[in-house]
């Protein structure tokens, strides 16, 4: 079903008349590499208006898709699919026609796809895993990160409870967030909130990116950059660098390398949120 609908918007795609890394889009809004993960297109949680206008905003010269970037188990559910979803990945294969390189890692979301892995879709290359290299020299892991959540591993009906639930979080986050907003108060979710301060969430978390961060040593990487938690992260753990890109349903954050390799989690609107530190720019 993705790998179809993927096809058929390739064939309907008109060709773009300028390449991705074009003489518009601002200095500060080109980067080496963009790293997006946990979108849900096909969910009503998806910010897909806005990540459309940060994909038409900025240049890269490889944009790597990290994982859930469909969401498969929602669209077996209930169908529920807008023209922004469709925007956003026509602007994805639109990069891709005029030189972007564009990698797709498969999540547990998008699962369906994981057995096409070395493949290339429409200009968009399917991989489970990959290696980045970055402008320094250092060599990062990417991977969605689900192999690292034991519920999702060894009890995927309790994985799919929680998305249920987590469904329900962001429904309520969005009720409570149209209330500020008649108020003019600013925009603050609730799904963010309890994820920040429950301790299982915040525990959670932590075993995550430890997890990961043993994985990245055993292979004698310098870092890792994954999705999965819709939780956006720079931190150094012992040597290794954990990066999180974060998500595109609640905090609407990417991560990007700049032509120094130096790494940054982006807003929407491009402004730095977290930055690697000077000092572990430089460290091997």
């Amino acid at each position: 079903m993705i790998a179809t609908a993927l096809r058929r918007l390739a064939l309907d795609l008109e060709p773009a008349p300028t390449p991705a890394n074009d003489r518009n889009v601002p200095e500060l809004h080109r980067r080496r590499t963009i790293f997006i993960s946990d979108v849900h297109l096909g969910t009503r949680g998806c910010k897909a208006d806005a990540l459309a206008a940060f994909l038409r905003s900025h240049a890269c010269d490889t944009l790597y898709l990290v994982g859930d970037i469909i969401d498969g188990w929602r669209l077996k559910r209930s169908w529920y699919w807008r023209p922004s979803h469709d925007a956003v990945i026509r602007e994805v294969l639109k990069k891709a026609q005029n030189g972007t390189r564009v990698v797709y890692i498969t999540g547990n979301h998008d699962e369906a796809l994981r057995p096409y892995a070395g493949h290339n879709l429409a200009g968009v290359e399917l991989r489970n895993e990959a290696i980045h290299t970055t402008a320094d020299g250092r060599s990062f892991l990417i991977l969605h990160g689900d192999c690292f959540d034991g519920v999702v591993r060894y009890a995927s009906f309790l994985a799919h409870l929680g998305d249920w639930a987590y469904d329900g979080a962001l429904w309520l986050s969005e009720r409570v967030s149209d209330v500020r907003r008649l108020l003019g108060l600013r925009h603050w979710s609730l799904a963010t909130y309890l994820k920040r301060t429950v301790k299982n969430a915040v525990a959670f978390i932590g075993k995550f990116e430890e997890a990961v961060a043993r994985e990245t040593l055993a292979r004698g990487l310098d870092g890792a950059i994954c999705g999965h938690i819709h939780h956006a992260q720079i931190r150094r753990i012992g040597r290794v660098l954990y990066c999180n890109d974060g998500d595109w349903v609640e905090s609407c954050t990417a991560l990007v390398e700049g032509f120094d390799g130096a790494f940054q989690v982006v807003g929407a609107d491009g402004e730095p949120l977290i930055e690697e530190r000077p000092r572990l720019a430089l460290a091997a």
